[in-house]
């Protein structure tokens, strides 16, 4: 399905897409961050706060040292102001990129096992394709922010992964 190259390139295509936003965050009013702008996870903030936790459970499923976040709600609020957001994303993305560097194809020909709390049942899958889930999880998210920027009359991030530079 993907291999170790295709992981190595979306944990930097990650890194720098929350890097960009990152710079887009610290612009721009925390109350206009904050506000409700009729998304799916409401504001811009909920909305970064739903793509790191999602990073932090995928993570926890793969790596021990990633403690598993709360189960719940939480997800939107797992963070409470964007400057402990900017230095959790940070530490997350260089935690994804690393662990990027361990894995092999071999491992990715594995499957994954792991208990949901929210399904209430256990999920065996192909690695690969839960690799592949996250990255594709939080390419979704960041689109739906780039909207809410747009919508407020801000300019997202380029997030065209073809311009992807080889040092990012």
């Amino acid at each position: 399905m993907i291999e170790k190259d295709y992981v190595l390139q979306m944990a930097r295509y990650n890194a720098l897409q929350n890097n960009q936003l990152r710079g887009v965050v610290q612009q721009i009013d925390e109350a206009d961050v904050q506000a409700d702008r009729g998304a799916f996870f409401g504001s811009i903030f909920a909305t970064l706060n739903h793509i790191l936790w999602g990073d932090t459970l995928w993570m926890s499923r793969w790596c021990s040292d990633v403690c598993p976040p709360a189960a719940g709600a939480e997800h939107t609020s797992f963070t409470l102001t964007t400057g402990v957001w900017e230095s959790e994303r940070f530490r997350m993305d260089d935690r994804i990129r690393n662990w990027a560097q361990t894995l092999s194809n071999m491992d990715l020909r594995s499957d994954l096992e792991w208990h949901s709390q929210a399904a209430g049942m256990t999920f065996t899958q192909p690695l690969a394709l839960c690799v592949a889930h996250m990255f594709n999880h939080q390419t979704h998210h960041r689109g739906q922010i780039s909207q809410m920027l747009s919508a407020a009359g801000m300019t997202p991030p380029v997030s065209d992964l073809v311009y992807l530079p080889e040092d990012a």
